[in-house]
C-alpha cells in the first residue's frame, strides 16, 4: 500500500509510523483493534504499576487492566477518543483496590518453608535428642538402686524430699545426697559425646 501525498485533493498521505485515526479502526476485527492497543499502550500501563508493586506483579495487573478495559460495558467510544487516560484510569482505580483490600501488605505474611511451622521438625535435631533421651536412660540404669529409686520416686513419682525419706526410712538429707549424685551423673551422660 502506497502512501503518497495526493496534490489532486489536498490531503496528506499517511506514513507508515503513524497512528491510524479511529475512523481508520472500524474497518478491522475487535480482536484485531484490541491487540493494537494491548501493543500500543501497554508500556504506559506498566510504568503506572512499577512505582507502586513489585516487579513479579506487574505483568498480572497489567493484564488485568485491560480485561477490565475490554470487559466494560460500553468501553468503545471511550476507549477510542482517549484510551491512555481510559487505561490509566483503570489502572489507578486497581491500585486503589489493592491498598484497600491490604494486598500490598501481603508479603508480612509470606511464610518462608525454612520456618519450623512449615517445614516440620528437623530430623538432625530429633536424632540428637532421641540419642541423648538414651544416654540419660543408661546412666540412670547405672545408678545404685538406692540412688536410683530416690531419683525416680522424686522426678517420676513427684514426692518430696520428706515423703521420700519417710517412705525410704532415710533422713532428708541423705535423699539429698542420692538426688545430686542422680544429678551428676545424668549431666555427665547428657554433655558426653557418642
Amino acid at each position: 500500500m502506497d502512501y503518497d501525498d495526493s496534490e489532486k485533493d489536498g490531503r496528506r498521505g499517511l506514513d507508515a509510523a503513524d497512528p491510524l485515526p479511529p475512523d481508520d479502526w472500524a474497518g478491522f476485527g475487535s480482536m484485531a483493534r484490541a491487540e493494537a492497543l494491548y501493543a500500543a499502550q501497554r508500556p504506559l500501563v506498566a510504568s503506572i504499576f512499577r512505582r507502586s508493586v513489585p516487579p513479579q506483579e506487574v505483568g498480572d495487573l497489567v493484564q488485568e487492566t485491560f480485561r477490565r478495559v475490554f470487559s466494560a460495558k460500553g468501553h468503545g467510544a471511550g476507549l477510542l477518543d482517549a484510551p491512555a487516560a481510559y487505561l490509566a484510569a483503570a489502572a489507578r482505580s486497581i491500585l486503589k483496590n489493592r491498598a484497600r483490600s491490604g494486598v500490598r501488605n501481603l508479603h508480612a505474611l509470606h511464610h518462608s518453608y525454612e520456618e519450623q511451622d512449615i517445614a516440620g521438625p528437623d530430623p538432625h535435631a530429633a536424632l540428637e535428642a532421641r540419642d541423648m533421651i538414651r544416654r540419660v536412660e543408661d546412666a540412670i540404669a547405672r545408678l545404685a538402686p538406692a540412688t536410683r529409686d530416690v531419683f525416680l520416686l522424686h522426678r517420676f513419682d513427684d514426692l518430696s524430699y520428706p515423703e521420700i525419706a519417710r517412705i525410704k526410712g532415710m533422713k532428708v538429707k541423705r535423699v539429698e545426697k542420692h538426688i545430686a549424685k542422680a544429678l551428676v551423673a545424668i549431666r555427665k551422660a547428657r554433655d558426653a559425646q557418642s
